[in-house]
C-alpha cells in the first residue's frame, strides 16, 4: 500500500510529491508533546512507577543509550537490503510500543524495557533520512533535505508548545501528554504504510548506472559482495580525505554531547527548579526548535540551553554542509550514519564512566553537566587550533603568491 499518486497531487512533480509525504511522516514522528516533561512524568506521582531521580539518571535513561548504539548497528547493516520501508514502518511500530508502555507499565523494569523500544525507534530513524537518497534524484537532496528537516522541527515546536500550554492552564497533566504522543506514533505508524516502496537502494538494489568511482571495481557474483565492495570504495574515498576526518570528527563528538545534553537536561532543571516551582521545559524546547551547570537560577539555565542548541544547529549545518563537499552524492548516507555511530559510540562510553550507577564515576547531575561543559571547552580549543593553523597557511600562500 502506497500513498503516492500523481492524480492526487495535481501539478506536483514526483520528487515534491516524495518530499511532501516524508513531511507529514516527519511532523507526525516528532509530535511528542510529553517529552518536554518526561522527566517529571516519570518521577512524579500521577506516573505510578515509584522510582527516584537517581534510578531514572543512573538505572533508565542509560539503557536507552545503550540500546539506541547496538541496534543502530544492526539498523545501518540491513536498511539498504531491506529497501528503506520496512524499517521506517518498525520506527512507527516501536514509537507505538514506547508510548503504549509510558502509559500503562508501572515498574522500574518496565522502564527498562521500554528503554529499549526506544533505542529502536531512535535507531530505525536512520531509514527515514537515507530513504530520501535512494527514492529521490540527487539534483533535489538539499531541497528535499530542507523541507523534512523544517517539517520535522515544526513538529517538535508544535508539541512543545501543545505541551507547555496545556501543562500551564491546567488542561491536562502529564499523563495526558502521553496519551497524546501515543496517537500521533499511531498515526506515524499508518502513515508509514503509506509511503511509496523503494524499487532500488544504494547498495543491495543498486540501479546498474556506474559511477565514476565504481568503473574501476570488478563485478562478483555476489549482490553482497558487490555492495561490499562499493561501500568500502565509499568509505575509503570519504575517509582518505583530512577535510572530511576533520569535520567527521567534530560531528561526531557534537553529536555525542548534544544528545548527552538532551537527554540528561530535565534532570539538572528538576533539581535546580524543586519539585514546586513551575516548569517551563515546553516553552524552552519550542523557543530551541526555533531559533549552565553551576547556575542556581531555573531562568538562566534555560536560557544557557536555548543558546545551546541553537548554536549546536547552526554548527552542525554549517559543518555538514562542509562534509557534502567533499564526498561523493551517493555516500551521503554511509558517511553521515557511520559519523552519527561514532558519535553514539563516544555518549555510550561517557555514559558508561559517568552516569550509570554500575559505571566508573557515577556522577550526580550537576557533576555530569560540569563535565559535558569541560568536554566542549576542550572541543572549542582543539578546533580553535585547527583554524589558526589553517588560517597560517593560507597567509603564507597568499603571501608567496
Amino acid at each position: 500500500m502506497a500513498l503516492l499518486d500523481e492524480s492526487k497531487f495535481g501539478a506536483m512533480e514526483k520528487w515534491q510529491q516524495i518530499s511532501l509525504v516524508l513531511c507529514i511522516f516527519g511532523f507526525l514522528k516528532e509530535f511528542r508533546p510529553s517529552e518536554p516533561f518526561v522527566f517529571q512524568y516519570l518521577t512524579g506521582a500521577e506516573s505510578g512507577y515509584n522510582v527516584t531521580v537517581e534510578q531514572v539518571v543512573q538505572d533508565v535513561f542509560p539503557i536507552g543509550t545503550y540500546s539506541y548504539v547496538a541496534q543502530l548497528v544492526v539498523v545501518f547493516l540491513i536498511t539498504d537490503y531491506f529497501r528503506y520501508k520496512p524499517l521506517i514502518i518498525v520506527a512507527g511500530l516501536a514509537g507505538t510500543v514506547v508510548w503504549s508502555m509510558f502509559v500503562l507499565a508501572r515498574s522500574l523494569g518496565a522502564l527498562q524495557v521500554l528503554e529499549v523500544f526506544y533505542g529502536t525507534y531512535m535507531a530505525a530513524e536512520i531509514a527515514y533520512w537515507t530513504y530520501i537518497y535512494a527514492k529521490v534524484d540527487r539534483r533535489h537532496y538539499q531541497k528535499v533535505t530542507s523541507h523534512i528537516r523544517s517539517a520535522t522541527q515544526a513538529g517538535r515546536f508544535v508539541a512543545a508548545t501543545t505541551s507547555q500550554a496545556l501543562i500551564y492552564s491546567g488542561a491536562t497533566g502529564y499523563l495526558g501528554l502521553n496519551y497524546i504522543s501515543l496517537g500521533a506514533q499511531l498515526a506515524t505508524t499508518v502513515w508509514a504504510f503509506m509511503l511509496p516502496p523503494v524499487p532500488a537502494s544504494m547498495y543491495f538494489h543498486r540501479q546498474e548506472v556506474p559511477t565514476d568511482e565504481e568503473t574501476d571495481l570488478p563485478k562478483p557474483q555476489s549482490t553482497c559482495s558487490r555492495a561490499s565492495e562499493l561501500l568500502w570504495a565509499h568509505f575509503k574515498t570519504a575517509y582518505t580525505n583530512f577535510t572530511v576526518i576533520r569535520y567527521s570528527l567534530w560531528y561526531s563528538l557534537a553529536v555525542c554531547l548534544y544528545y548527552q545534553i538532551t537527554s540528561y537536561v530535565q534532570a539538572l532543571w528538576s533539581e535546580i527548579g524543586g519539585p514546586d516551582t513551575m516548569l517551563w521545559n515546553g516553552a524552552v524546547e519550542a523557543i530551541l526548535t526555533l531559533a549552565a551547570t553551576r547556575t542556581t537560577t531555573l531562568m538562566a539555565s534555560y536560557a544557557g540551553y536555548t543558546l545551546f542548541g541553537v548554536l549546536h544547529a547552526f554548527s552542525i549545518t554549517l559543518v555538514s554542509a562542509e562534509i557534502a563537499k567533499h564526498i561523493s552524492d551517493d555516500s551521503f548516507a554511509l558517511v553521515f550514519g557511520i559519523n552519527t555511530m561514532a558519535g553514539l559510540v563516544a555518549q555510550t562510553l561517557l555514559t558508561l564512566a559517568i552516569v550509570d550507577s554500575d559505571g566508573w564515576f557515577a556522577l550526580d547531575v550537576r557533576g555530569q553537566f560540569s563535565v559535558y561543559s569541560v568536554s566542549f571547552v576542550t572541543i572549542g580549543v582543539l578546533f580553535g587550533v585547527f583554524a589558526l593553523v589553517e588560517l597560517g597557511k593560507s597567509r603564507r600562500g597568499n603571501t608567496a603568491s
